[in-house]
């Protein structure tokens, strides 16, 4: 039966397009050419079906041409602010270091269209000076390939590209605004941050100490002066200025300067609560991938650690108590070697301004310390191991330091310490921090509660024999974090002039006219951070300080702190 019908349909078929075409060759007076070729014009109801389609095809391909000419558009609009801002970057003024946040703004966050790279259409951070770090796959790609969408796209894929160039301009809107209300001029062109805390503390002390608002050591208790004392102050508030320079020699350059108001007093009404403005540290630094060289006064870096505390930030905590710390000007040089993937070698050496604990005199005429006068800069040097585990570090380090001092008439005293530093990782919550020392002559490094040399009478004396005074500390602190914000820290320190070499000659040169054998301080002290810019403190110490054949006295400190970081 099948081929029967499907004869029936063809022979149909065959019939009704004869019969089209004697119709269609009657009205339009058309013939067959020589060629064989048939010209057929199509009936009125195709014809007007033709057209709709062809219309619709065109209206489509206009609208496509107006989403690809508002995206040339706001390409071209993108290019020329880019090059604006690039070509005013040269430009002289005070407005020259917001021109030039603004270009690297721009540049690196310049749409990537249908690239393949990160996936985010953005390149990666910026490094300290400030550059994008764009690889070369992304700064081959950029917003001409937008302007040029592929034959295949259609009407949503040019929408989703208008989206997203929408979305990129107002985070550029956004950026720009950040950097103008963020700017911070400079007579350079470089990127320059301001950072700081305001600090308050409160604090409260039972018993006579030698300074009020952070005290060191405890005192003997003066016949007019009461037991306890209730005050507060600002001076521990800090200022920092950061800078990020040019690469040099293909190093990062940097440097910054720190300041605080615990210089001292105006001689003025209230004077307490109007502390001077005190430098603290000030480093240029030139960073290559495994070396840097670091210039300016800064921390003992022979001795990097410190105990965690809000109390006393003028002077790091467990000063005088074990924990060796100057801010001393210096030049070292660091290079990091890496072990394996987990593990690293820190080497630092450098030279530094060989300070003895001198108490500079009034006048603004600087004389030289009793280090100074050696002729020669003090040396040092330190080495740390350092492993990655579980996503915290451990770190052991050695360091040593030599001086010379020159006490006039020929007395020269050497001043040398060995140290070690730990800092290790106790689980998720706990770490355990710590440093101990064993040196001679190190009153200028805080050690042996300040003290330098024993002297067997007056310097003016000829006959007077000074002597480096040994001593040996440290301290060790147990920091327990069970949340990112919530920390409790618990520290102890100890630091031990040896009584051998002070029971040699009476007090005649001592800082305090009496010999400091021992001074202890344990505290403990809860830190919560509000917010990332909010921070408060509550601190109990207690100091006992031990004169040598005479007994000790004591000392409670408690200190409430409240910080705004900037």
């Amino acid at each position: 039966m099948r081929p029967k019908v499907y004869r029936k349909l063809v022979l149909a078929f065959i019939m009704s397009a004869g019969s089209l075409l004697l119709w269609s060759g009657c009205v339009s007076g058309q013939s067959i050419s020589r060629t064989g070729a048939i010209d057929v014009t199509p009936p009125a109801a195709t014809a007007l079906d033709e057209t709709a389609e062809v219309r619709g095809l065109v209206e489509s391909v206009r609208a496509l041409q107006a989403q690809v000419e508002a995206l040339n558009l706001q390409v071209s609009e993108l290019r020329e602010e880019q090059q604006r801002a690039r070509a005013q970057a040269t430009d002289p003024g005070p407005e020259r270091v917001r021109r030039e946040n603004l270009s690297l703004e721009l540049s690196r966050i310049a749409p990537q269209g249908t690239t393949s790279g990160t996936g985010s259409g953005y390149p990666g951070p910026t490094n300290d000076s400030g550059a994008a770090g764009a690889s070369s796959q992304q700064t081959s790609s950029g917003p001409q390939n937008l302007s040029a969408p592929t034959p295949n796209a259609g009407p949503q894929a040019i929408s989703d590209r208008l989206d997203k160039i929408e979305e990129e301009q107002q985070f550029i809107d956004a950026k720009v605004t950040d950097q103008y209300q963020t700017k911070v001029e400079s007579g350079s062109k470089y990127r320059l941050r301001l950072s700081g805390m305001v600090l308050l503390n409160l604090y409260d002390n039972h018993g006579a100490v030698d300074n009020q608002d952070f005290p060191e050591i405890s005192t003997p208790l003066e016949l007019l002066h009461s037991r306890s004392a209730f005050g507060g102050t600002l001076r521990q508030s800090q200022i920092g200025l950061d800078v990020f320079g040019p690469d040099i020699a293909g190093a990062h350059t940097s440097a910054n300067v720190k300041f605080d108001f615990a210089g001292g007093f105006p001689s003025t009404e209230n004077g307490v609560s109007q502390g001077l403005v005190r430098l603290r540290t000030g480093v240029i630094r030139f960073d290559w991938k495994t070396t840097s060289v670091v210039a300016g006064q800064d921390r003992l870096f022979f001795a990097p650690l410190a105990p965690t505390s809000l109390a006393t930030l003028a002077i790091p905590a467990l000063s005088y108590a074990g924990n060796l710390w100057n801010w001393t000007p210096q030049v070292r040089v660091e290079h990091r070697h890496n072990l394996s993937e987990n593990s690293n070698l820190l080497f630092q050496a450098g030279i530094l301004d060989s300070l003895s604990g001198d108490v500079p005199s009034p006048t603004p005429d600087r004389q030289p310390t009793w280090g100074e006068s050696s002729g020669q800069p003090a040396y040092a040097a330190r080495v740390a191991w350092t492993r990655h585990v579980s996503d915290q570090n451990l770190t052991v380090g050695f360091g040593g330091y030599y001086g010379r001092q020159d006490w006039g008439l020929q007395r020269n005293v050497d001043s040398w310490v060995a140290t070690m530093d730990a800092a290790v990782p106790l689980g998720k919550w706990f770490a355990l921090t710590g440093a101990f020392y064993r040196g001679r002559a190190l009153g200028g490094l805080s050690g042996a509660v300040g003290q330098d040399v024993v002297m067997s009478g007056r310097l003016t004396d000829p006959t007077t024999i000074v002597l480096g005074l040994n001593s040996m500390g440290g301290w060790m602190q147990l920091k327990f974090k069970p949340r990112p914000k919530l920390e409790l820290n618990g520290a102890f320190g100890d630091d031990n002039p040896f009584a051998s070499d002070l029971r040699r000659f009476s007090p005649t040169g001592s800082f305090y006219g009496v010999w400091l054998s021992k001074n202890l301080s344990p505290f403990v002290n809860v830190i919560y951070q509000m917010r990332s810019d909010i921070v408060i403190a509550i601190e109990f110490r207690r100091l006992q300080t031990f004169v040598l054949n005479t007994g000790s006295t004591a000392a409670n400190h408690v200190n409430l702190s409240v910080g705004y970081t900037f």
